[in-house]
């Protein structure tokens, strides 16, 4: 099926602000306002139709426009195929996204009994180290009782219910090779590969799509593969924490105390809180490394789902700088991020009995993703500055819509790209 694109409005016979129309030579997008959406919305409505095959011909197909055609097309059933036309000194471009943002979905879409959390943060090595060169990386996976024994208590903590063990990955990519290079990021995300809730122990309608609970690791892998893609040239350093969620005679449980290697200590009061547990083992050790800057990405709250839907990630910090120049970055590619509240009073709302805080909030009616941000804080030297963390709401999708259909997004990854380039200078 041809599609072309067109700035008139539809024939009367499609109906009054029809965005599609047919002849016996393919198909036409009407544009209006939002052209973009449109093309997306567009996009939907022809796959929709079952029609698998689709040649985007004609004029005004650049790549922000093919790049919108594709997101509205792309399904996990019935993937079906697009022609794109040749998009000149921008083909590079667009073929880096398409690699990037494809295994971003393809991982979080994986079902969690082939990606395990070592086989996680093995399959993102190896994506990392194909896009950098192998000269360009180093990594070490840790996993099993070796984080125990090397002090990373919170991934071992949860991870140790599961057969399949947990897992850290420490990724350094260092493009000059010089072992005294200035490290312009941290990254760090939650991989979670299936969350039960523990003995917290979530109903099935949400628990049914956790395999998706490791969507921040896989966005902050993509993001540094279109980095590179796009030429990044300064150090950066990514910690994946990875781990299963179960329940077992090993798992964790309600009133255990965490201490980690920093000096805090907390209490399990929710085992469904269990991303920011293993969060803290990665925060810690990225601090250690000196960064310009530190972003965390994580699944971490249905908080932030309830406040922004599927539709935005949510992003808290107190930088307000670091705030503005992620929300210019997404602003440019086109995705959709929503800052919510992060305060110092939130810090006084982890309290515990028995441990330095705890790891959900202590409000009875309070703000469960800026606690959660604060419960991070306490591993981040530096809290208020050059700390980011975003809790990724548009992640996945369990349902489609009429941009998306269900499933990962991929939602983050350019923007956190473009955000790495635009910092590196």
């Amino acid at each position: 099926m041809q599609i072309t694109l067109s700035h008139q409005p539809a024939p009367a016979a499609w109906g009054e602000k029809a965005i599609l129309s047919a002849t016996v030579d393919g198909m036409t997008i009407h544009l209006n306002q939002t052209p973009l959406v449109t093309i997306q919305q567009a996009a939907r409505k022809i796959k929709n139709q079952g029609i698998l095959t689709a040649t985007l011909t004609g004029e005004g197909w650049g790549v922000e426009q093919c790049w919108a055609f594709q997101q509205g097309f792309t399904s996990v059933k019935n993937q079906g195929e697009i022609h794109f036309p040749d998009l000149g000194e921008q083909q590079g471009e667009f073929n880096a996204r398409l690699a990037c943002t494809n295994f971003t979905r393809a991982l979080i879409n994986e079902p969690s009994d082939t990606l395990t959390p070592v086989r996680l943060a093995e399959k993102s090595a190896e994506f990392l180290t194909e896009k950098a060169g192998k000269q360009a990386v180093s990594y070490q996976i840790i996993s099993g009782e070796a984080l125990q024994k090397q002090g990373y208590a919170g991934i071992w903590t949860v991870g140790k219910g599961s057969a399949n063990p947990p897992a850290l990955l420490q990724f350094d990519f260092n493009p000059s090779q010089d072992p005294n290079a200035p490290i312009l990021a941290c990254l760090v995300g939650k991989g979670i590969t299936f969350d039960t809730g523990g003995y917290s122990l979530k109903p099935s309608d949400f628990m049914e799509a956790m395999r998706t609970d490791m969507g921040g690791a896989a966005l902050v892998v993509g993001a540094l593969g279109l980095a590179i893609e796009r030429g990044l040239k300064q150090r950066v350093k990514l910690y994946l924490c990875c781990a299963e969620n179960m329940v077992s005679s090993t798992a964790f449980k309600l009133g255990d105390i965490i201490h980690y290697r920093n000096g805090v200590s907390a209490e399990v009061l929710n085992t469904d809180a269990e991303g920011r547990l293993v969060l803290a083992d990665g925060l810690i050790e990225a601090c250690e490394q000196n960064p310009q800057f530190l972003i965390d990405c994580a699944t971490l709250t249905g908080a932030a789902k309830v406040a922004v839907g599927n539709d935005y990630h949510s992003v808290l910090s107190m930088d307000e700088q670091l705030v503005a120049e992620l929300l210019a970055a997404a602003k440019a590619e086109n995705e959709p991020f929503w800052r919510l509240p992060f305060e110092e009073f939130h810090r006084n709302q982890t309290a515990s009995n028995f441990a330095d805080i705890a790891n959900v909030g202590s409000v009875p009616v309070g703000a469960g993703a800026s606690t959660a941000t604060a419960f991070l804080s306490y591993f981040v030297k530096d809290y208020a500055q050059n700390w980011l963390h975003i809790d990724c709401s548009a992640t996945f999708r369990k349902t489609g819509n009429d941009l998306w259909s269900a499933g990962a997004t991929g939602l983050g990854v350019r923007t956190l790209a473009k955000l790495l380039i635009e910092k590196a200078g």
